[in-house]
């Protein structure tokens, strides 16, 4: 099993700063989900900067939210 989010921090750009609970630290891009359904309302900052960590993995307060694996996976760890 994969690290979870232990906790998360909206950047310039549509980055995320990662936390995770292996003490890893990493950088999320959600660039590539904009155009995808609720992902969409991302594109606001007011709603992307509402980023938060929720259950081991990141959540926005529209609903939207992503696979805790795909998280880690696809961040680039810093």
């Amino acid at each position: 099993m994969n690290p979870r989010v232990q906790n998360a921090k909206a950047l310039d750009n549509h980055l995320i700063q990662i936390l995770f609970t292996n003490g890893e630290t990493g950088i999320f891009d959600i660039t590539e989900y904009l155009n995808i359904g609720i992902f969409k309302e991302l594109q606001k900052p007011q709603i992307f900067n509402t980023v938060k960590a929720v259950d081991g993995t990141i959540q926005w307060v529209n609903g939207a939210d992503l696979c805790p694996d795909t998280v880690y996976l696809d961040s680039k760890k810093i």
